[in-house]
């Protein structure tokens, strides 16, 4: 096999011109002495209100108005307020498309926002192109980073699969086991699984010994589990939709008290209460999260101060009702994406969409995001070339029905070579 070459941080950093830390703030007194005439920074926000990520779409659009106040509070954007202009996309590839029409045609929106399912990125991310709108999508796909969309398209809030399995492969195949079934859903975000995770544990030693994909209209998961083969030391499931909760209790009553060790992708129990009944036989299992959904021991001021503006308990609940679970593990990408897109447009001097073109060069030039209150969910480094960002992971572990995390990987682990560069492309 031949060895592997990673981009160190050095070598991104090379050739880009870091801009200013994304803490700096507008002058309040130019937002001020503008007043209300000053007209706003509109911002396009594709949200699946309906369909199968509507659990996610919610929590999506909570975090974006707490983190769009914020901004606001502390002067705007270049001296300018900041609208969110909210289209629902149902979740559906067709729709999103239409959807980014309506910000440039009919809402004059400056740019467009906040997608997760990577079928609507990729039925989306074309349209961006053609209206030569900014596309900041807060997905997870490794369709950015993969080269197959545009220069217009920037995932700059949170991790690609790719990375997020390359770093947590290791954990499983050295605690949990080698023999892996593999349960996903069957469109691109679960083929990414598939595909990555595959590769990713076989360099570990290990093996895929089964992959069974879910059709993500499925309602119920029993006559899938007798698929499992006997030998399969490990499941790992990442499910998604408003059926996660059947397939985890289905997958409890099937297995009993002899079930294999369990890695779960937590979006699998997103939005869930992990006190629900029938989830008990999830002592002792394994998650991936990408922000910690309980407040840990060494919790830090950052999320603190995220958790707050944004309404969650220690608990990952809403502060409102203890039962409404946020997603949290996903949601802080909104919060963070926006930051990002503020840094950019100051940077830029961004005053119109005459300037797009200037935002996206100077998103490009991002490389260190520190930690701080603009990234709570830890410290990252973005990629301009593959208009990809790489953060920590974290793997947790469920006892007395909380997740407590075991292993926090570093930038490093998720490093992998580069697969396109955005930046000669031309606009």
């Amino acid at each position: 096999m031949a060895k592997k070459t990673f981009p160190t941080r050095r070598k991104i950093l090379t050739g880009m011109a870091a801009v200013g830390a994304a803490s700096a703030l507008p002058d309040v007194t130019r937002f001020a002495h503008a007043g209300s005439h000053s007209a706003p920074i509109k911002i396009g926000f594709q949200v699946h209100r309906t369909g199968i990520g509507a659990a996610y779409g919610r929590w999506y659009e909570r975090t974006t108005m707490a983190a769009t106040k914020v901004i606001n509070d502390a002067g705007g954007i270049n001296g300018r307020p900041v609208e969110i202009v909210a289209e629902d996309d149902g979740t559906d590839p067709k729709r999103g498309a239409e959807v980014l029409e309506k910000f440039a045609n009919q809402h004059g929106c400056d740019i467009a926002y906040g997608t997760l399912f990577s079928h609507v990125v990729i039925g989306s991310a074309p349209r961006a192109a053609e209206l030569k709108m900014p596309y900041f999508v807060v997905s997870e796909g490794h369709h950015v980073a993969s080269g197959m969309l545009n220069r217009y398209t920037l995932q700059p809030g949170i991790t690609d699969v790719k990375s997020q399995v390359q770093a947590m492969a290791p954990f499983v195949a050295s605690n949990l086991g080698k023999k892996v079934t593999m349960i996903f859903p069957d469109f691109a975000f679960g083929h990414n699984h598939r595909d990555f995770f595959s590769a990713a544990i076989e360099a570990q030693g290990g093996e895929v010994v089964a992959k069974l994909a879910i059709p993500p209209t499925e309602t119920s998961f029993t006559k899938y589990f007798p698929q499992i083969p006997r030998e399969t030391e490990v499941i790992y499931h990442v499910m998604v939709g408003p059926s996660v909760l059947t397939f985890v209790k289905e997958m409890g009553e099937f297995f009993g008290p002899s079930a294999p060790q369990i890695f779960g992708f937590i979006d699998s129990l997103e939005a869930v209460d992990f006190a629900t009944p029938g989830l008990e036989f999830l002592e002792g299992t394994h998650f991936w999260e990408g922000m910690p959904r309980y407040a840990q021991a060494d919790q830090t001021d950052y999320d603190k101060f995220y958790r707050a503006q944004v309404g969650v308990d220690n608990n990952g609940a809403s502060l409102d009702d203890p039962k409404d679970i946020s997603t949290y593990s996903h949601m802080f990408a909104c919060w963070e994406t926006l930051y990002v897109i503020k840094q950019g447009m100051e940077a830029a001097g961004y005053t119109g969409p005459q300037d797009r073109t200037k935002l996206i060069e100077a998103v490009e030039a991002i490389t260190d995001m520190p930690e701080s209150n603009e990234h709570p969910q830890g410290a990252k480094l973005f990629n301009g070339k593959t208009h990809q960002v790489f953060g920590p992971q974290h793997i947790s572990k469920v006892e007395g029905g909380k997740l407590v995390v075991q292993h926090t990987t570093s930038l490093e682990d998720g490093f992998y070579p580069d697969e396109v560069d955005y930046t000669t492309q031309s606009f």
